[in-house]
């Protein structure tokens, strides 16, 4: 029995207890044990990380939802800029129009009294290159910037809260941006598109508890159209709450406003719709409302852009209804920001899963025998049951990216990733050559180009799993060695030479049995009578064929084959034994030799 090691156990006590990655690695544990150890802190980082994402964006969708104090809500979404992206200050600034200043509305994290109370011009400073542009803008160092104006209060006032690195993205109301939202840290940084996202989609939040407040002071308690939009309102922040999806969206609207509803994402496919099918809406459409922020007509439809930050996510189109008041039309432009969230939520959800499901596939082919049942419990909590026979699918083509192929072939398996740069799918089936000629046949003709999968099983359990992946591997490699690019098969689909290829066969000791002489001849003087064998059957026997294709003297090939006859013995050219010969020349190239002709 193996024990574990003192160092081990306080190494797995420190990942417990939950030190970080500098305490992990000045633990002095022999082997691979720190390494791994980093890696579980660092996957459990992102979990968390990623966790804490999706809270507060539900967190900030239930203060929507219960909207009563608009600056508790701008605290709310202030403080939640702060933790989710990490910074040192956030901070939301409103402009004033009438006296053409910007004013700090809410800050979160600022020492200084002096930026807290700071007051600047129009277009001045980095929220002035945000109002001007309407679009998000950051600075790795504020001070070393020359993009934007920079002037004497708004220096002072930055140098004496220390901010450095900041980004700043739009709070937009239509075309008017109002104001700025703001995350910085007090040393340069660079701002990922990710994070300008989020900030972005906490800025719509900003901006839609600004405009409801809004609406609430100007418009009376009796106006039953508002009454309908705030039932309306919190009836999709509760679909959102309630884990809702985004057909529930579409339902939802087009009972409140009496008409067709049909969501659609950027390409224009048709994610929902609820009432009478609608067309994709003009590209040109949305554009407008893209730029507007508004929601508007197009012909006989309304047609609303969803959007996260600057990133376009598709669109919102409406039917059966000519004319929109104001609050129906502000309806229809809040589902369109819901649609966008629980479109960032999927996205975010589904890069989740995709990153655990990559791990438990990684981890399987990997490392099969460390912990099996481990890896069947894990398998089990993504609804993958790897006590039931599944076969190993390994698809490849030339001219399609890995991911695209991915995002393809992922309905063909339970359990699906890439792993050592391949495609790999497993799949629930007793037979491995039904489901891989399946795959190859449709993915080629999805991805208009030949697509190979080499298949193996079926094979239950971690181990036999691992196993049958590497005869996949082996099948694919002959399938593409045979010219068979386009196909998809198991090694029972080819033959004797799949046989060989089988996890009983073995292929070394074949081709060291029958090639042996010759492959040693060449290592030790760097000849070429490998090649000269491949390329004489190739020609059919013919030497004046051969010595073309080898770009030699016919003299040579006759001299190179006399010494493969003194190497391999007299016979070598008989029927028999040159079916040997060239199979086993067939499976040497598939092993990394020379390539058959």
């Amino acid at each position: 029995m193996t024990l574990v090691s003192d160092e081990v156990l306080q190494l797995l006590d420190l990942l417990a207890s939950g030190a970080s990655g500098e305490q992990l690695a000045r633990a002095r544990v022999p082997g691979n044990a720190t390494e791994l150890a980093l890696r579980i802190h660092a996957t459990l980082n992102r979990h968390r990380r990623r966790e804490a994402e999706l809270v507060a964006l539900f967190e900030t969708a239930s203060d929507l939802a219960r909207l009563r104090d608009p600056d508790a809500v701008l605290r709310s979404i202030v403080h939640r800029a702060r933790t989710l992206l990490r910074v040192d200050v956030s901070y939301l600034s409103l402009n004033d129009e009438e006296a053409g200043r910007t004013y700090m509305r809410v800050t979160d994290g600022s020492v200084s009294k002096l930026f807290q109370e700071v007051t600047l011009g129009m277009g001045e400073g980095l929220g002035g290159l945000v109002a001007q542009t309407s679009r998000p803008s950051a600075t790795r160092d504020y001070f070393a910037d020359a993009r934007f104006r920079h002037t004497s209060p708004i220096d002072l006032a930055v140098r004496d809260e220390g901010l450095r690195g900041i980004l700043g993205v739009p709070l937009a109301l239509g075309e008017q941006v109002i104001g700025v939202l703001y995350a910085s840290d007090r040393t340069p940084r660079e701002f990922t598109p990710d994070e300008v996202a989020l900030l972005s989609s906490l800025a719509d939040h900003a901006a839609i508890a600004l405009d409801n407040a809004r609406l609430l002071a100007e418009i009376s308690a009796h106006s039953e159209s508002l009454h309908r939009a705030e039932e309306a309102h919190d009836r999709l922040m509760d679909l959102v709450l309630r884990g809702g999806d985004v057909p529930d969206v579409a339902g939802a609207v087009a009972e409140v406003l009496h008409g067709s509803i049909a969501l659609f994402d950027a390409t224009g496919e048709c994610l929902a719709h609820s009432g009478k099918p609608l067309p994709a809406p003009p590209a040109e459409a949305v554009t407008t409302s893209r730029e507007a922020g508004r929601a508007v007509a197009a012909g006989a439809v309304w047609v609303c852009a969803v959007q996260a930050g600057p990133e376009p996510l598709g669109s919102i189109v409406l039917s059966g209804r000519d004319v929109l008041v104001d609050a129906d039309r502000r309806l229809f432009e809040r589902a369109a920001v819901v649609t966008g969230l629980l479109l960032m939520l999927r996205r975010s959800v589904a890069k989740a899963e995709d990153e655990v499901r990559g791990e438990l596939l990684t981890d399987l082919l990997t490392a099969p025998g460390r912990n099996p049942a481990a890896l069947l419990a894990r398998a089990r909590r993504l609804g993958v049951q790897l006590t039931e026979p599944h076969v190993v699918l390994i698809a490849h083509a030339d001219t399609v990216s890995r991911r695209r192929l991915l995002a393809a072939a992922s309905r063909y398996a339970t359990l699906a990733g890439v792993h050592a740069e391949q495609v790999v799918l497993l799949a629930q089936a007793k037979d491995p050559d039904a489901p891989a000629a399946r795959a190859a046949a449709e993915l080629s003709s999805t991805m208009d180009t030949p697509v190979t999968v080499g298949a193996a099983g079926p094979a239950v359990g971690p181990v036999e799993i691992a196993a049958a992946h590497a005869e996949a591997e082996r099948c694919l490699r002959a399938l593409l060695t045979l010219g068979r690019a386009g196909e998809g098969a198991s090694s029972r689909g080819l033959g004797f030479l799949g046989v060989l290829l089988g996890d009983r066969g073995d292929v070394g000791g074949f081709v060291r049995q029958t090639l042996g002489p010759v492959l040693d001849y060449d290592a030790r003087r760097g000849t070429e009578l490998v090649r000269t064998l491949n390329a004489y059957f190739a020609a059919g026997g013919n030497l004046t064929r051969a010595k073309e294709a080898l770009h030699v003297h016919v003299n040579t090939v006759v001299q190179r084959l006399e010494r493969i006859g003194v190497l391999l013995g007299e016979g070598w050219q008989a029927p028999a034994r040159a079916l040997e010969i060239q199979l086993a020349l067939r499976l040497h190239a598939l092993s990394g030799g020379p390539a058959l002709p």
